[in-house]
Protein backbone atom coordinates (compact mmCIF):
# COMPACT_ATOMS: atom_id res chain seq x y z
CA UNK A 1 0.00 0.00 0.00
CA UNK A 2 1.48 3.37 -1.00
CA UNK A 3 2.19 6.13 1.47
CA UNK A 4 -0.30 8.99 0.80
CA UNK A 5 2.34 11.51 1.91
CA UNK A 6 4.92 10.33 -0.65
CA UNK A 7 5.30 12.33 -3.91
CA UNK A 8 3.53 10.94 -6.96
CA UNK A 9 6.13 10.45 -9.64
CA UNK A 10 5.08 11.82 -13.00
CA UNK A 11 2.06 13.72 -11.64
CA UNK A 12 0.84 16.71 -13.69
CA UNK A 13 1.56 19.06 -10.78
CA UNK A 14 5.11 17.82 -10.44
CA UNK A 15 5.67 18.14 -14.18
CA UNK A 16 4.27 21.67 -14.09
CA UNK A 17 6.59 22.57 -11.22
CA UNK A 18 9.60 21.18 -13.03
CA UNK A 19 8.67 23.08 -16.19
CA UNK A 20 8.49 26.34 -14.26
CA UNK A 21 11.82 25.70 -12.58
CA UNK A 22 13.37 24.94 -15.95
CA UNK A 23 11.90 28.12 -17.45
CA UNK A 24 13.47 30.23 -14.67
CA UNK A 25 16.79 28.41 -14.98
CA UNK A 26 16.96 29.12 -18.72
CA UNK A 27 16.21 32.82 -18.26
CA UNK A 28 18.44 33.35 -15.21
CA UNK A 29 21.82 33.70 -17.01
CA UNK A 30 20.52 36.83 -18.77
CA UNK A 31 19.21 38.44 -15.57
CA UNK A 32 21.45 40.62 -13.40
CA UNK A 33 21.17 42.45 -10.10
CA UNK A 34 21.55 46.23 -10.30
CA UNK A 35 22.82 48.22 -7.32
CA UNK A 36 22.84 52.00 -7.19
CA UNK A 37 22.80 54.47 -4.31
CA UNK A 38 20.47 52.90 -1.71
CA UNK A 39 18.60 51.09 -4.48
CA UNK A 40 18.37 47.40 -5.35
CA UNK A 41 16.80 46.26 -8.59
CA UNK A 42 17.20 43.78 -11.41
CA UNK A 43 17.94 44.08 -15.09
CA UNK A 44 18.63 41.93 -18.11
CA UNK A 45 21.23 41.75 -20.84
CA UNK A 46 19.81 43.36 -23.97
CA UNK A 47 22.88 43.27 -26.22
CA UNK A 48 26.55 42.48 -25.59
CA UNK A 49 27.79 44.95 -22.99
CA UNK A 50 24.36 46.56 -22.54
CA UNK A 51 21.85 45.99 -19.71
CA UNK A 52 18.26 47.21 -19.55
CA UNK A 53 16.75 48.05 -16.17
CA UNK A 54 13.86 50.07 -14.74
CA UNK A 55 14.59 53.79 -14.66
CA UNK A 56 12.32 54.26 -11.63
CA UNK A 57 14.42 51.77 -9.65
CA UNK A 58 17.73 53.45 -10.51
CA UNK A 59 19.20 56.16 -8.27
CA UNK A 60 19.59 59.62 -9.74
CA UNK A 61 23.32 59.72 -9.07
CA UNK A 62 26.21 57.72 -7.66
CA UNK A 63 27.97 54.55 -8.66
CA UNK A 64 26.14 51.67 -10.31
CA UNK A 65 27.12 48.01 -9.99
CA UNK A 66 25.81 45.03 -11.94
CA UNK A 67 26.04 41.53 -10.46
CA UNK A 68 25.91 38.76 -13.04
CA UNK A 69 24.74 35.16 -12.88
CA UNK A 70 28.34 33.88 -12.70
CA UNK A 71 28.99 35.92 -9.56
CA UNK A 72 30.93 38.80 -11.10
CA UNK A 73 30.42 42.33 -9.79
CA UNK A 74 30.87 44.84 -12.61
CA UNK A 75 30.95 48.62 -12.54
CA UNK A 76 28.33 50.03 -14.87
CA UNK A 77 27.92 53.40 -16.55
CA UNK A 78 24.65 54.97 -17.53
CA UNK A 79 24.23 54.88 -21.31
CA UNK A 80 20.87 56.61 -21.19
CA UNK A 81 17.54 56.76 -19.41
CA UNK A 82 13.98 57.57 -20.39
CA UNK A 83 11.70 58.27 -17.42
CA UNK A 84 8.68 58.48 -19.72
CA UNK A 85 8.87 54.74 -20.56
CA UNK A 86 10.72 53.67 -17.36
CA UNK A 87 13.64 52.30 -19.37
CA UNK A 88 17.31 52.83 -18.48
CA UNK A 89 20.32 51.43 -20.32
CA UNK A 90 23.63 50.54 -18.66
CA UNK A 91 27.04 49.73 -20.15
CA UNK A 92 29.25 47.01 -18.67
CA UNK A 93 32.65 45.72 -19.74
CA UNK A 94 31.43 42.20 -20.52
CA UNK A 95 30.44 41.19 -24.03
CA UNK A 96 30.03 37.48 -23.25
CA UNK A 97 26.88 37.71 -21.13
CA UNK A 98 23.91 35.97 -22.81
CA UNK A 99 21.27 38.40 -24.08
CA UNK A 100 17.59 37.82 -23.42
CA UNK A 101 15.76 37.45 -26.76
CA UNK A 102 12.78 39.81 -26.85
CA UNK A 103 9.50 38.40 -28.14
CA UNK A 104 7.40 40.91 -30.07
CA UNK A 105 4.21 38.84 -30.11
CA UNK A 106 1.04 39.30 -28.07
CA UNK A 107 -0.05 37.89 -24.73
CA UNK A 108 -3.60 37.17 -23.56
CA UNK A 109 -5.38 38.08 -20.34
CA UNK A 110 -5.63 34.99 -18.13
CA UNK A 111 -2.33 33.54 -19.30
CA UNK A 112 0.29 32.58 -16.76
CA UNK A 113 3.28 34.90 -16.34
CA UNK A 114 6.59 34.55 -14.53
CA UNK A 115 8.77 37.44 -13.35
CA UNK A 116 12.48 36.64 -12.99
CA UNK A 117 14.87 38.89 -11.08
CA UNK A 118 18.14 38.51 -9.20
CA UNK A 119 18.94 39.25 -5.56
CA UNK A 120 21.79 38.31 -3.20
CA UNK A 121 23.52 36.24 -5.86
CA UNK A 122 20.54 34.08 -6.79
CA UNK A 123 17.63 34.28 -9.20
CA UNK A 124 14.18 35.13 -7.86
CA UNK A 125 10.86 34.13 -9.39
CA UNK A 126 7.20 35.08 -9.03
CA UNK A 127 4.27 33.30 -10.67
CA UNK A 128 0.96 34.95 -11.49
CA UNK A 129 -1.53 35.82 -14.17
CA UNK A 130 -1.76 38.37 -16.93
CA UNK A 131 -4.69 40.26 -15.45
CA UNK A 132 -5.22 42.82 -18.18
CA UNK A 133 -4.17 43.44 -21.78
CA UNK A 134 -5.12 46.46 -23.85
CA UNK A 135 -3.73 48.61 -26.63
CA UNK A 136 -1.07 51.32 -26.69
CA UNK A 137 -1.16 53.92 -23.91
CA UNK A 138 0.69 57.00 -22.75
CA UNK A 139 2.36 57.13 -19.36
CA UNK A 140 1.88 60.00 -16.92
CA UNK A 141 5.27 61.31 -18.08
CA UNK A 142 4.29 61.26 -21.74
CA UNK A 143 5.92 58.00 -22.77
CA UNK A 144 4.41 55.93 -25.56
CA UNK A 145 3.96 52.33 -24.35
CA UNK A 146 3.10 49.80 -27.05
CA UNK A 147 0.58 47.81 -24.99
CA UNK A 148 -0.92 47.83 -21.51
CA UNK A 149 -0.06 44.56 -19.75
CA UNK A 150 -0.90 44.18 -16.05
CA UNK A 151 0.31 41.24 -13.98
CA UNK A 152 -1.32 39.82 -10.87
CA UNK A 153 1.70 38.58 -8.96
CA UNK A 154 3.80 39.46 -5.90
CA UNK A 155 6.93 41.12 -7.25
CA UNK A 156 9.89 41.66 -4.94
CA UNK A 157 11.21 45.22 -4.92
CA UNK A 158 14.63 43.86 -5.93
CA UNK A 159 13.08 42.13 -8.96
CA UNK A 160 11.83 45.35 -10.57
CA UNK A 161 13.53 45.69 -13.93
CA UNK A 162 13.78 41.94 -14.44
CA UNK A 163 12.19 39.79 -17.11
CA UNK A 164 8.50 39.04 -17.58
CA UNK A 165 8.00 35.69 -19.30
CA UNK A 166 5.06 33.80 -20.75
CA UNK A 167 4.59 30.05 -20.03
CA UNK A 168 6.77 29.10 -22.99
CA UNK A 169 9.63 31.21 -21.69
CA UNK A 170 9.24 34.03 -24.22
CA UNK A 171 10.33 37.43 -22.95
CA UNK A 172 7.21 39.59 -23.10
CA UNK A 173 8.94 42.57 -21.52
CA UNK A 174 10.30 44.11 -18.32
CA UNK A 175 8.44 43.81 -15.00
CA UNK A 176 8.03 47.15 -13.20
CA UNK A 177 5.87 48.74 -10.53
CA UNK A 178 3.12 51.08 -11.64
CA UNK A 179 0.81 53.28 -9.57
CA UNK A 180 -0.20 51.78 -6.20
CA UNK A 181 2.55 49.14 -6.67
CA UNK A 182 0.61 47.36 -9.36
CA UNK A 183 2.91 45.22 -11.47
CA UNK A 184 3.08 46.27 -15.11
CA UNK A 185 5.06 45.07 -18.09
CA UNK A 186 7.02 47.44 -20.28
CA UNK A 187 6.47 45.42 -23.45
CA UNK A 188 9.31 43.92 -25.44
CA UNK A 189 8.26 46.09 -28.40
CA UNK A 190 8.75 49.25 -26.32
CA UNK A 191 12.16 48.10 -25.10
CA UNK A 192 13.17 47.24 -28.67
CA UNK A 193 12.14 50.73 -29.81
CA UNK A 194 13.55 52.82 -26.95
CA UNK A 195 16.80 51.02 -26.06
CA UNK A 196 18.50 51.70 -29.45
CA UNK A 197 17.69 55.41 -29.09
CA UNK A 198 19.23 55.45 -25.62
CA UNK A 199 22.29 53.62 -26.94
CA UNK A 200 22.73 56.16 -29.74
CA UNK A 201 21.62 59.40 -28.06
CA UNK A 202 21.53 58.81 -24.32
CA UNK A 203 17.94 60.00 -24.04
CA UNK A 204 14.59 60.02 -25.82
CA UNK A 205 13.63 63.50 -27.03
CA UNK A 206 10.60 64.94 -25.24
CA UNK A 207 8.54 68.01 -26.02
CA UNK A 208 9.35 71.37 -24.48
CA UNK A 209 7.38 74.63 -24.29
CA UNK A 210 9.86 76.89 -22.55
CA UNK A 211 7.14 78.04 -20.16
CA UNK A 212 6.69 78.02 -16.40
CA UNK A 213 3.04 77.13 -15.83
CA UNK A 214 0.68 76.98 -12.88
CA UNK A 215 -2.80 75.48 -12.86
CA UNK A 216 -5.56 77.98 -12.01
CA UNK A 217 -9.30 77.63 -11.50
CA UNK A 218 -11.41 79.58 -13.96
CA UNK A 219 -14.67 81.36 -13.21
CA UNK A 220 -16.59 78.67 -15.10
CA UNK A 221 -14.96 76.06 -12.80
CA UNK A 222 -12.76 74.83 -15.63
CA UNK A 223 -8.97 74.60 -15.46
CA UNK A 224 -6.47 76.96 -17.03
CA UNK A 225 -2.68 77.08 -17.07
CA UNK A 226 -1.26 80.48 -16.21
CA UNK A 227 2.10 81.43 -17.72
CA UNK A 228 4.32 82.33 -14.79
CA UNK A 229 7.58 82.65 -16.76
CA UNK A 230 8.75 82.58 -20.38
CA UNK A 231 12.21 81.33 -21.29
CA UNK A 232 13.93 83.86 -23.58
CA UNK A 233 14.28 82.41 -27.06
CA UNK A 234 12.25 79.31 -26.18
CA UNK A 235 9.22 77.90 -28.03
CA UNK A 236 6.79 79.91 -25.92
CA UNK A 237 8.68 83.16 -26.48
CA UNK A 238 8.80 82.56 -30.24
CA UNK A 239 5.02 82.08 -30.16
CA UNK A 240 4.67 85.44 -28.35
CA UNK A 241 3.28 83.99 -25.14
CA UNK A 242 3.53 86.38 -22.23
CA UNK A 243 3.64 86.21 -18.48
CA UNK A 244 0.07 86.30 -17.17
CA UNK A 245 -1.47 84.59 -20.20
CA UNK A 246 -3.81 81.74 -19.29
CA UNK A 247 -3.86 78.73 -21.61
CA UNK A 248 -7.43 77.49 -21.96
CA UNK A 249 -7.30 74.96 -24.80
CA UNK A 250 -4.76 72.88 -26.75
CA UNK A 251 -5.72 72.24 -30.38
CA UNK A 252 -9.34 72.92 -29.50
CA UNK A 253 -9.41 70.62 -26.45
CA UNK A 254 -9.73 72.15 -22.96
CA UNK A 255 -6.56 71.80 -20.88
CA UNK A 256 -6.94 69.49 -17.87
CA UNK A 257 -3.98 70.39 -15.70
CA UNK A 258 -0.20 70.16 -15.71
CA UNK A 259 -0.04 66.37 -15.57
CA UNK A 260 -2.30 66.01 -18.61
CA UNK A 261 -0.21 68.60 -20.46
CA UNK A 262 2.95 66.67 -19.72
CA UNK A 263 1.34 63.65 -21.36
CA UNK A 264 1.03 65.67 -24.57
CA UNK A 265 4.77 66.31 -24.72
CA UNK A 266 5.97 62.82 -25.60
CA UNK A 267 8.64 61.97 -28.21
CA UNK A 268 6.22 62.35 -31.12
CA UNK A 269 5.38 65.91 -30.14
CA UNK A 270 8.75 67.49 -30.96
CA UNK A 271 8.48 69.75 -33.99
CA UNK A 272 4.69 69.74 -34.18
CA UNK A 273 2.67 72.94 -34.20
CA UNK A 274 -0.20 73.34 -31.71
CA UNK A 275 -2.86 76.01 -31.53
CA UNK A 276 -3.33 77.47 -28.06
CA UNK A 277 -6.47 79.32 -27.01
CA UNK A 278 -5.53 81.91 -24.40
CA UNK A 279 -7.00 84.49 -22.13
CA UNK A 280 -4.81 87.61 -22.20
CA UNK A 281 -5.88 90.40 -19.89
CA UNK A 282 -9.39 88.95 -19.89
CA UNK A 283 -9.64 88.94 -23.70
CA UNK A 284 -9.50 85.86 -25.95
CA UNK A 285 -6.29 85.31 -27.86
CA UNK A 286 -4.77 82.55 -30.00
CA UNK A 287 -1.17 81.48 -30.55
CA UNK A 288 0.54 78.89 -32.76
CA UNK A 289 3.41 77.24 -30.90
CA UNK A 290 6.02 74.89 -32.37
CA UNK A 291 7.00 72.36 -29.69
CA UNK A 292 10.75 72.20 -29.09
CA UNK A 293 12.95 69.46 -27.70
CA UNK A 294 13.47 69.40 -23.95
CA UNK A 295 17.07 70.35 -23.06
Amino acid sequence: MSDPASPIQGSPLQAFSQDLAGLVARAAPSVVAVRSHRRRASGFVWRPGLVVTADEALAEEGEITVETADGASLPATLAGRDPSTDIALLRVARSDLPAAPLALGTVAAGALAVAVGRSDGAPTAALGLVSRVSGPWRSLRGGEIDARIDLDLALRRSAEGGLALDPSGRVIGMAVFGPRRRVLVIPAATVARVAPVLDARGRVPLGYLGLGLQAVRREDRGTGLMVMSVEPGGPGARADLRQGDVILAWNGEPVRGLQALQGLLGPGSVGTVVTLALSRGGSPHEAALTIGERP
